[in-house]
Formats: C-alpha cells, structure tokens, sequence
C-alpha cells in the first residue's frame, strides 16, 4: 500500500470519528443550549465596551464613574437593570463582569492544569516510590474541602482578584492530578505504548507524543465541567469579601455588596447573581455534552 493511500484512509478515519461524536453531541438538546450559552457569554466578554449602556459605569479599566442623584433607581428602559447606591448602571457591570469572570475561570483552569497534568503524567508513568510520594501528597489536598482551602489560602494572602486565582488554582490541581494519574495507568500498558518503548522511544517521547494525547480527552471534558464551578467559588470568595474588591465589576462582590439592600433594592443583588447561575449551567450543559461525545467518565 502506498504512503498516499494509507494518509488517505488515515484522514478518512478520523472524519468518520469526528462525524461519529459531533452526532453524539447534537443528539444532546442541553448540549446545543450549553454551546449556545458559552458562544453568548464569550461575545458579551468580547464587545462589552460596544454593547453596555454605560461602560464608564464599569470601571474595569479605570475608577468608576459616580451618579449619586441616580442611585437605587429600579429597572427601566433607561437602566434595565437598576442602579447601585452610586448611581451605577447594574446592566454594564455584569457585561463588564461577564469578561471577569471568564478570565478567572480560564487563568485558574490553566494554573491547575499546568500543575496537576505533569504531576500526574509523572506519577503515573514512572510508578514506584516516586509516583507513590506524589499521590499521597494530591491526597493530603483532596482530603479538604475545596471551598474550605480556597477561603484558608485566600485569608492568608492579602484579599485581592490575583490572590484569589491564585487560591483556587492550588485547591483544583490535585483533581487532575489524580485524574491524570487514572489514565496514564490504563494506557501506559497498551500495545502501542509498548511499542514506542520497543523501539527504542525516550521515556519523554513517550509520554508526549504517545500517552497524553490519549488522555486528553477527559481532561477536556472536566475543564469544561470546572469552568462554572470555578467562577462559582471565586463568586463566593468574592461575596465574603476575600476576592475581587470593590469598585471591580466582579459578580459575587456585586451580590454581596447588595445583600445589605435587601428586600427594598432587590436588583441589586438580584442580576448578578443571575448571571452566575446562568454561566454555571451553560457550563455544566456544555461538559455534559462533551462528555456523552467523547464517551468518558469524570470525576
């Protein structure tokens, strides 16, 4: 058989692969309505300043502008959403805090993922005593409360966006750690494993170009998975005031900022946490979808 032959029936495969999940995932109406939420919140994030009644209201750059004559104004064609007691237009700051949130969740997903990957690579392909000390020790940070070692990180560091992201991302990289760890113990001793080591293929060839591509795809899924959860506990970290700080257009200090104005203000607090609990379930429905097409299971 040729070489162009055997690249055509190569290439034939992996569409018919690829036809094969992207069915799967259409076959999921939550799937559909995930993608749908995600692709809108991303274009929010992106034309923010172009479609927010007020962006100077939002102060992600600079400080907010004030309008005290117009605070606690309740939703209207002028401001759909409300004002806060400083006369802010609420609507601009969730556009602005769509961006937030998504950059948190992006640049808390990667810090995990750049660590917990390797560890688990590591731990899982050289095995012995050294693959033994690393999981004890992913152990001894799963065995706390997620939230619980977000909040003890976050109080000793000063409160702030960065130090936050910083606290979630050592609480998340032990999940994929071990996930990573699961894997590369089942696929370390397949046939085409064995035969890289066959002939004669570095340990470091061999893991990159042989096992983490074939583990890729449940790590894929619960990225997906964790994104909304990971917005989820910065919003909280947020609301009990060890996160983004105030003016900053951040959800879960918006909501906390007005829970001091319910019931009276009720949009206050009433909005952004709405959006929270929309981009959790867009998420949520977008990993589901994902996980249903790549045919894998997540912790």
């Amino acid at each position: 058989m040729s070489q162009d032959t055997t690249t055509a029936s190569r290439f034939e495969k992996r569409r018919e692969d690829f036809d094969r999940v992207a069915y799967r995932f259409r076959q999921n109406p939550m799937s559909i309505a995930g993608l749908a939420i995600i692709v809108a919140l991303l274009l929010i994030a992106v034309f923010a300043p172009w479609i927010a009644p007020y962006p100077q209201d939002a102060g992600y750059q600079r400080e907010p502008a004030v309008h005290f004559d117009e605070k606690f104004q309740s939703p209207s064609l002028t401001h759909l959403f409300g004002t806060d007691q400083a006369g802010r237009d609420i609507l601009s700051r969730v556009l602005f805090g769509t961006r937030l949130s998504l950059q948190i969740g992006a640049v808390v997903l990667a810090g995990a993922v750049a660590i917990g990957v390797p560890v688990g690579l590591v731990a899982g392909y050289m095995g012995g005593a050294l693959g033994m000390t690393l999981m004890r020790i992913t152990d001894i940070f799963l065995s706390v409360p997620p939230l619980v070692l977000a909040l003890g990180v976050s109080v000793a560091l000063e409160p702030s966006l960065t130090n936050a992201m910083i606290a979630i991302a050592i609480v998340w990289w032990p999940w994929y750690a071990r996930l990573t760890y699961g894997e590369v113990i089942s696929v370390k001793e397949e046939t085409f494993v064995e035969a890289s080591r066959g002939v004669g293929a570095s340990s470091l060839r061999t893991v990159f170009y042989e096992i983490l591509p074939n583990v890729l795809a449940p790590i894929t899924v619960k990225m997906s998975l964790d994104m909304g959860y990971a917005i989820l506990v910065a919003s909280a970290l947020g609301f009990l005031g060890l996160g983004a700080q105030p003016p900053i257009p951040e959800w879960g200090t918006m909501v906390s900022q007005g829970r001091g104005y319910l019931p009276a203000q009720w949009w206050y607090s009433t909005f952004p946490g709405l959006a929270i609990f929309v981009t959790v379930l867009g998420f949520n429905f977008l990993g589901d979808g994902l996980r249903d097409m790549f045919d894998v299971e997540v912790q």
